[in-house]
């Protein structure tokens, strides 16, 4: 079945099987790898995408299900070629040991920040509570989250110049 999604910003048509699901159409069809596949039940929140701005877990969920739907993975956090808030909160507030859970953190981060400027240490740890961590202790993940609202603000505050 061909679908067209876009990802990060680019349109892709891929013809895939109606069973297959998102987090394989992303690694396997587009060579998107920064969606880890952990645990195939949605327990652990690895394979976390944004879908049209919401996090989902795209082991969960078909390809075909986001047939002209807007995508983000990890890869699309780089703003010109440089990390992101949320990539240079994580790497400066040590918000990651292995690695594995970190795309889908960061990427259920910005869509908190999205909705929330501001997010108390409550709603970090809300947030996030679909996502498991077996390294960190979640400590420094809270902090980079909310440091990378912090710099979101003051990004958006800054006046634009010419």
């Amino acid at each position: 079945m061909e679908i067209t999604v876009t990802v990060n910003g680019t349109a892709h048509t891929v013809d895939v099987e109606p069973r297959m699901l998102l987090v394989h159409v992303l690694r396997e069809e587009l060579g998107l790898t920064g969606t880890h596949i952990g645990c195939d039940t949605s327990g652990c929140g690895a394979c976390t995408v944004l879908l049209d701005g919401v996090p989902v877990k795209s082991c969960t969920m078909f390809g075909v299900q986001a047939d002209g739907r807007e995508i983000t993975t990890v890869e699309g956090l780089l703003e010109g070629g440089q990390p992101s808030p949320m990539q240079a909160a994580f790497k400066e507030h040590h918000g990651l040991q292995c690695g594995y859970c970190t795309p889908g953190m960061m990427l259920v981060g910005n869509a908190l920040i999205a909705r929330n400027p501001d997010p108390s240490e409550e709603d970090v740890r809300w947030a996030i509570s679909g996502n498991v961590c077996r390294c960190t202790g979640y400590s420094n993940i809270v902090t980079s989250i909310q440091a990378a609202a912090a710099a979101t603000r003051e990004a958006a505050a800054e006046p634009v110049t010419a």
